[in-house]
């Protein structure tokens, strides 16, 4: 997958959150979107995942030879964000075969495969709602990383985490990463995007 941003920018009311971005995210990449916060980051992302239009440019997504419409990206991504919710009344158990339902499983994955991942085997038959925040938010990035998409989208991973979850999300990434895919961190923390290949600055594209 390929995806080319040409001139993209965004705006709320007159303010330009970010201006001028031509940049190519290419399949086999991970990129650190980085910036304090308040700097545009999650923006970014969501004109990225096509959830936002830009105000300004053009975003070209490119799967193979096709060239996706904006309805088709949607098929080609997973997110994990503080500001998408887990279904509360789900159970733990519910919830991974609903989200698998809709997406496939990363070749050698499957449900026992992401539930050890998680080591949440005795908070199967669990309500999310009774998720601590830190279950939660393992949870969010165990579906998007072990999902097959071109596309990972991650905001903010290690919210939520202590030391112990912050080793496990680099675990899951070290075990999720695929050449075929690419794999966007928004963060300004370097624990956080230490392995990615390229950096991008929102400061740097500020009107």
């Amino acid at each position: 997958m390929k995806i080319t941003l040409k001139d993209i920018g965004r705006r709320y009311n007159n303010e330009w959150i970010f201006r001028h971005i031509n940049y190519t995210f290419e399949s086999g990449k991970s990129y650190a979107i980085l910036g304090h916060n308040g700097s545009g980051k999650s923006t970014f992302l969501k004109v990225l995942s096509s959830s936002l239009t830009p105000s300004a440019g053009e975003l070209i997504y490119t799967y193979g030879e096709e060239v996706l419409s904006v309805d088709q990206i949607y098929q080609q991504l997973s997110l994990a964000a503080p500001y998408v919710e887990l279904i509360e009344e789900f159970t733990l158990n519910e919830l991974i075969d609903f989200h698998f339902k809709f997406k496939n499983y990363l070749p050698s994955f499957d449900k026992e495969t992401v539930v050890s991942l998680l080591g949440l085997e005795h908070a199967l038959d669990r309500e999310i709602r009774f998720f601590s925040s830190g279950m939660r938010q393992r949870v969010k990035l165990a579906l998007a990383c072990c999902s097959a998409s071109s596309l990972v989208l991650l905001d903010e991973p290690t919210s939520n985490l202590d030391s112990a979850g912050e080793e496990w999300y680099l675990n899951l990434i070290d075990r999720a990463k695929l050449k075929s895919r690419i794999l966007v961190v928004c963060s300004n923390q370097k624990k956080e995007y230490e392995f990615c290949d390229e950096t991008i600055s929102i400061l740097d594209f500020k009107a």
